[in-house]
């Protein structure tokens, strides 16, 4: 196994689909309709926003695990407003 396949691996295991959703809505909403928040500040609320909804999904399970998954999932968030924008998809 090639180094790029484990960091594949390590980022599926990581990334839970549900929490970048609704971390990507929330800092959509966010910047669209809250102007007073700077947009440096936005991957901060969703990267807590994930954290707190992955220890929810979890059942107030709070393990480094769970709360990497909501971190990495709430900094995915961010990426994926990032590759939409750049790709023109928000005019």
């Amino acid at each position: 196994m090639s180094q790029f396949e484990s960091v594949n691996e390590l980022i599926k295991d990581l990334i839970i689909p549900i929490v970048v959703v609704n971390c990507f809505s929330i800092g959509f909403l966010i910047k669209n309709s809250i102007p007073s928040i700077p947009n440096n500040k936005i991957p901060l609320i969703v990267s807590a926003v994930g954290i707190l909804y992955n220890i929810w999904l979890n059942n107030f399970e709070i393990t480094p695990k769970v709360f990497i998954e909501g971190l990495v999932s709430g900094m995915a968030s961010t990426g994926a407003f990032e590759l939409l924008k750049n790709l023109n998809f928000f005019t």
